[in-house]
């Protein structure tokens, strides 16, 4: 379980890297992917931070994580110049792809299809 300065940590890196991806974004993957943080774990001791990303507009979300991690240096300067005063130890990146919303849309899809082919059964009538 998250400590309370953990998810302190955790919320304000969110919120500056994704000032970051908005401004360094389109240097570093092109103006094509949308990537927005979905959350951001820190470690007990605040060495590293796990960050997930949902990618949008794109085929290879794999390749936009490459690219991130090729300008991962830019990108924690980047970070580190914004939380400067606010958090001691920046820590180290990691970079996820957070497929949550692919997988509800995924599965939105699978209940429309068997709803669509009756297959869910009827629906309860109101009494």
């Amino acid at each position: 379980m998250a400590t309370i300065r953990q998810k302190q940590v955790s919320e304000t890196i969110k919120r500056h890297f994704s000032i970051v991806l908005q401004q360094e974004g389109a240097y570093i993957y092109g103006s094509g992917p949308l990537v927005t943080v979905t959350a951001v774990q820190v470690t007990p001791d605040f060495s590293m931070a796990n960050i997930y990303l949902s990618i949008f507009n794109t085929e290879n979300k794999q390749e936009v994580i490459l690219e991130m991690k090729n300008h991962y240096h830019r990108l924690k300067q980047a970070l580190t110049h914004r939380l400067a005063k606010r958090v001691r130890r920046i820590p180290e990146l990691q970079f996820f792809i957070d497929e949550t919303l692919d997988e509800m849309s995924r599965v939105d899809r699978l209940f429309d299809r068997l709803e669509a082919e009756n297959q869910m059964g009827q629906r309860e009538e109101e009494e």
